[in-house]
């Protein structure tokens, strides 16, 4: 069992807390930040790529609905495979898939469009079915993460054990997007293909790394799947603590399914804004809009990281749920304020993504409140079933805001998206609970 959790303060005290936690943590974590830097260089630009490729709005709100539908299924896919061949190999296999899934991207672009008479196969087509591969490894491991830091924390620092990893892990995001900033910095194309090799690389340094460093002789997550029939049981064991929970994290997270993969379009297209500014022995620096989206989404993490392991210590004096009610805050109000936001002002949109940063403060405490309720044990289960459930909901939440983009307006598409979050954020408010142990 892991070691008693130390006072976490702060992002460096999170850091400290992160390495003392028990070897599969450590392990699960290092592969999880190389397929995050791997994928967040690549997925969070892929709407400007299928823009390239000769998409359209609408095809962008498919992508994003696609990646909705992968995020609800593979969990649980997951562990019917993991049932076979063991959690080892089965984090091997959706390793290499996801690999492939970054090769595909790869070559879309190098690929012509196919005319099979009835119908064309377009080259981001092939986007789509390298997702399908791509995000095998990420949807995978979600329950198996909550469940080991929930078995290495006791129950009231459960926010501060979910801010150590996650610091650690997201250190991923903010530098991810840095290098595609230097890659993309005139515009998005070549370099953008640079990017996609790179993520290649890392996807298979993280497989290989979980791979050969993994030790499960006291792993059960992927033993105990049972099929369709548990998961019908563990849906209907969800602790009532989580009901409320579910009903506004869904509507939030709707809200934000249906304009997430159009906030790169927003810069590059609807304001076309990029960044100008003068650095100390580089000089002038002009930066193209895909660039500066990059340093956006640095920005953004920057501040989640500084705040993830404060605010997580925070909420042992004020509960969970205040601080999971301003992350759902964030996220609701974050689309209509982007959109709004006059295009000749880019100070302004930094200050909009550090912003932004605040939703992922409180994560930790989001997830603590999730995984708290669960009976010992039951951790991957419960958190499992409440994906399963999220993921279906929000599910065509994507298309909806792709049709809206493209045949309506974008405004109209961030707008209604914004009310939805907010009606999910006032439910909240009104019938959301605390977990005990932060009681």
């Amino acid at each position: 069992m892991a070691q008693q959790q130390a006072e976490v303060a702060g992002p460096i005290d999170a850091f400290r807390q992160f390495f003392s936690l028990r070897r599969d943590v450590l392990v699960l974590s290092l592969a999880m930040f190389a397929f995050s830097l791997g994928f967040q260089m690549t997925n969070r630009f892929i709407p400007d790529y299928l823009f390239y490729l000769g998409a359209g709005g609408f095809v962008v709100g498919l992508f994003a609905t696609l990646g909705n539908v992968i995020g609800a299924v593979y969990p649980y896919y997951g562990g019917a495979v993991s049932d076979r061949v063991g959690s080892r190999y089965a984090l091997t296999v959706f390793g290499f898939l996801s690999t492939f899934g970054f090769a595909i991207w790869l070559a879309a672009a190098y690929v012509p469009t196919i005319d099979l008479g009835v119908v064309a196969v377009e080259p981001w087509v092939w986007v789509f079915v390298g997702l399908l591969l791509a995000q095998c490894w990420k949807s995978f491991g979600i329950g198996g993460h909550y469940a080991i830091v929930k078995q290495a924390t006791e129950p009231g620092h459960l926010a501060r054990g979910f801010a150590s990893t996650e610091t650690f892990r997201r250190m991923a995001f903010l530098i991810a997007p840095l290098i595609v900033a230097v890659l993309v910095v005139d515009e998005l194309m070549p370099g953008f293909l640079w990017v996609l090799v790179i993520g290649i690389i890392f996807a298979l340094l993280g497989t290989i790394i979980q791979h050969f460093l993994y030790e499960t002789d006291q792993d059960t997550l992927g033993k105990e799947f049972q099929g369709v029939g548990q998961v019908v049981d563990d849906l209907r064991a969800l602790p009532d603590e989580l009901r409320p929970l579910l009903v506004s994290d869904a509507l939030v997270r709707f809200a934000n399914g249906m304009v997430y993969a159009f906030f790169i379009l927003v810069i590059t297209f609807e304001k076309g804004i990029g960044l100008s500014l003068t650095l100390p022995v580089i000089g002038a620096v002009d930066l193209s809009p895909a660039a500066f989206f990059g340093v956006l989404l640095s920005i953004e993490m920057l501040v989640a990281l500084l705040t993830m392991a404060p605010v997580a210590k925070i909420a042992e004096y004020t509960g969970l749920k205040p601080v999971v009610a301003l992350g759902f805050f964030v996220y609701a109000i974050f689309p209509v304020m982007l959109i709004s936001a006059p295009e000749d002002n880019a100070l302004l949109f930094i200050a909009l993504f550090a912003f932004s940063g605040l939703r992922f403060a409180g994560l930790p405490a989001h997830k603590a409140l999730i995984v708290g309720p669960a009976e010992k044990d039951a951790g991957g289960r419960v958190t499992g079933s409440y994906y399963l459930v999220r993921g279906a909901i929000v599910i065509p939440s994507g298309a909806l805001g792709g049709f809206l983009w493209q045949y309506v307006t974008p405004e109209v598409s961030f707008t209604l998206a914004s009310i939805i979050g907010l009606i999910g954020v006032a439910y909240f408010l009104l019938y959301g609970k605390e977990f005990e142990a932060y009681q």
